[in-house]
């Protein structure tokens, strides 16, 4: 680098040195194995848990935690991407004169020196061969040069000048893809939403930000079902769901596993389900002293009197998973028991042990009777702006990669000379960007061709 160069000459030959393309790749797949090996977008508890507290501060300020859309690892993939284009536009002019020349020529003396020169005699003039071979190689490679020597002639043509672009192809289309990535972590979301049968709402909520985001109109459960296995593992559960824009109905449809609802650039999949609270229940109280029952009808938040005014009995919620001494008892109804002299506690109702309240002493035991099983289904609701940048980037990767790999820029010389006796003597040879073992085979098979003409 010359020491009387301005700042903008140095930055350009900084961004345009193969050497940061090769360390901002190396360190790209690098750092790619932190966000394979450390768990992405989890809970707190579980990094600490799994981590440490030391390593778990580690990964916080590193953004180790979500690390695909971490400031420095965004601030790699921008290097990279102006590494891409300026090193593309200090070759590319090099690159569009060899494409688009202003006139083509050739240098006969090379292709006389070329190891893949076939050379073999014919027993004709070379006039008459000249219209023929010219003819031939104008089918073979495209519009034919001749020129006359001072002891024949020669003919040049050439086929994809235009095939040495493929590599800008390959550069572009990892350009967007890139820029795909970065609109999509820039500009994306992958949130959560919960809703009970019937229920409707226009925001998600993102974990990992700890924020709740509108998705701009409001998805309703208009119901959800599952089926379960004879084992009780669910086989298959499915929500019904209706898209409602500006306080109208759009459409309604059905969403399973794998089969999402793509709805102006957001995606809704179907990722979870787990039991709503019920609206009420069929609760039995029953005396303990002589087992006489009763039975009452009480919703979620409602108290009652107890029987022979024993106190007051709230139904205070539900629980989709209760924890009794480090065991789960799964769904569960939690009551409140206020007796006479003020004095008060809770009690949980498991609904797969409905016999659990007899345990405790008392002057009554619940147990809940009946129920109607409501369920939310757990949607996972993404937007990613980027994508189709994303998908167009391997388009071109692959129109660029056939391009670059399965084509080439070849050039074909023919070269008839008269010899002494009369004959002509033929010289065939060609040059190509790639494979010239390919190009060797392909100049064997134009002299068998031209021998038997």
């Amino acid at each position: 680098m010359k020491k009387n160069q301005t700042i903008p000459d140095k930055i350009w030959h900084f961004f345009c040195s193969v050497k940061l393309t090769v360390y901002t790749l190396v360190l790209l797949a690098t750092t790619s194995i932190f966000g394979t090996v450390i768990l992405q977008n989890g809970m707190e508890q579980e990094y600490r848990r799994l981590y440490g507290e030391a390593f778990y501060n580690l990964i916080k300020v590193f953004n180790l935690n979500d690390m695909y859309n971490a400031w420095w690892f965004l601030s790699l993939i921008i290097i990279l991407c102006i590494n891409i284009v300026v090193c593309s536009i200090e070759r590319l002019s090099i690159t569009w004169k060899i494409i688009f020349p202003k006139q083509i020529k050739f240098n006969p003396q090379r292709f006389r020196k070329l190891k893949n020169l076939e050379i073999f005699t014919v027993n004709e003039d070379v006039k008459s061969l000249s219209g023929r071979y010219k003819t031939f190689l104008s089918k073979t490679a495209g519009k034919v040069i001749k020129e006359d020597t001072d002891s024949g002639i020669v003919l040049y043509a050439e086929r994809g000048r235009w095939t040495r672009i493929g590599v800008y192809v390959i550069h572009s289309s990892i350009l967007l893809l890139f820029i795909g990535a970065l609109i999509g972590g820039l500009f994306g979301f992958k949130a959560n939403l919960q809703l009970d049968e019937g229920e409707t709402s226009d925001t998600a909520f993102i974990f990992k930000k700890k924020m709740s985001v509108n998705i701009g109109f409001s998805i309703k459960c208009n119901d959800f079902f599952v089926k379960f296995y004879d084992t009780g593992a669910p086989e298959e559960f499915r929500s019904t769901l209706t898209i409602i824009e500006n306080g109208k109905e759009s459409f309604t449809k059905d969403i399973r596993v794998n089969q999402p609802l793509r709805y102006k650039g957001i995606n809704i999949f179907q990722s979870s389900y787990g039991t709503a609270q019920p609206d009420s229940i069929i609760l039995d109280i029953i005396r303990l002293s002589d087992k006489e029952v009763t039975t009452k009808t009480i919703k979620v938040g409602q108290e009652i009197q107890l029987p022979e005014d024993q106190g007051l009995f709230k139904l205070e919620g539900f629980m989709p998973h209760f924890d009794f001494r480090g065991t789960n008892l799964g769904e569960a109804f939690i009551g409140k028991i206020t007796q006479k002299d003020g004095n008060s506690f809770q009690i949980a109702l498991p609904i797969k042990f409905p016999t659990f309240d007899k345990m405790r002493k008392g002057a009554f035991a619940f147990v809940v009777k009946e129920f109607e099983q409501k369920y939310y289904t757990g949607l996972q609701i993404t937007k990613d702006p980027g994508i189709w940048y994303v998908y167009s980037g391997f388009i071109l990767m692959i129109i660029g990669c056939w391009i670059t790999f399965f084509m080439s820029h070849r050039s074909y010389f023919i070269e008839i000379k008269k010899d002494k006796d009369n004959r002509s003597i033929i010289s065939i040879s060609g040059t190509t960007n790639r494979n010239s073992q390919g190009m060797k085979l392909k100049i064997q098979k134009i002299v068998v061709k031209l021998k038997g003409k």
